[in-house]
């Protein structure tokens, strides 16, 4: 009689192996894309109003799909379904679309679009991306709060050294660490701001060219080390996590493998053990 458990359990990971398959998730980016793609064709009066109809019938269709995908997933994953981060992702962000009144909230009916993000957890190059992304924040969190310290030395000096002369550009705090801000990000600054101030002050460009070499060449090329360094090390870890799970892929066909041959040699135990009852006989 077949135990129910162990059925169950077989069923499970048959419907995991499954909702792994790179077919699968192949089919499941395609639905994404082509959902996105629905969504944004919706935006358009044009398009609605001659086939408005075939696109909402399109929309529901493929929520529908990612409410079936996400039952799988659920089923194969069980318990663990809610440990897995992107799994959560995805049901979040359909969870959003499922949201009673989405019709009639333009907000939470534009929501509708996140569901084009499930591709960051379909795509593991993109998985990379995001990883690094999270993986950098320390090292983010720590350079912007450089930077703000920079931005409030030069704030306060900048203020008190010409507001008097640019109050439009200089004259309380806020403005002048807005002034700084345009700066920092080279828009117009030369001709905006700095050649101005020149003008009355012939020695602020020793502050302004300090500024702009400190923020904008030194602390945000340090931003950039720092994302591509949490990128290098995000792809290392997937590649271990690949090599594991292949390690471990090799070790179950190879327990297989060593379990097919000890059945085997049973098999043969018996067969000598019925010739040698059949030779007695005779």
């Amino acid at each position: 009689m077949t135990d129910p458990l162990n059925q169950q359990s077989g069923l499970r990971g048959k419907l995991a192996s499954l909702v792994d398959s790179q077919p699968f998730n192949n089919a499941i980016i395609g639905v994404i894309v082509l959902n996105s793609i629905v969504i944004g064709l919706q935006t358009s009066d044009r398009v609605v109003a001659s086939a408005g109809s075939v696109l909402s019938i399109l929309d529901t269709a493929f929520l529908a799909i990612f409410v079936i995908e996400l039952a799988m997933r659920f089923v194969a994953y069980g318990a663990s379904f809610f440990k897995r981060p992107w799994s959560v992702f995805d049901l979040i962000v359909v969870g959003v679309a499922l949201t009673p009144g989405a019709e009639a909230f333009s907000v939470v009916r534009a929501l509708r679009i996140l569901r084009a993000l499930r591709l960051i957890s379909q795509v593991p190059t993109m998985r990379v991306v995001v990883e690094a992304l999270l993986r950098s924040l320390p090292g983010l969190g720590s350079t912007a709060i450089l930077l703000l310290l920079i931005f409030y030395v030069g704030g306060v000096m900048s203020t008190v050294l010409f507001k008097s002369a640019f109050p439009e550009f200089f004259g309380n705090f806020g403005g002048s660490v807005y002034s700084l801000f345009q700066i920092m990000t080279l828009e117009s600054w030369s001709m905006g701001i700095v050649r101005p101030v020149m003008e009355i002050y012939p020695y602020a460009w020793l502050f302004f060219i300090s500024f702009v070499i400190v923020t904008s060449m030194l602390v945000l090329n340090l931003v950039v080390a720092i994302v591509v360094d949490s990128m290098q090390s995000a792809k290392e870890m997937m590649a271990a996590e690949g090599e594991a799970d292949r390690i471990a892929a090799g070790g179950a066909a190879d327990a297989t493998l060593e379990t097919l041959q000890t059945e085997i040699r049973a098999l043969r135990d018996e067969v000598r053990a019925l010739k040698s009852e059949k030779d007695d006989d005779r």
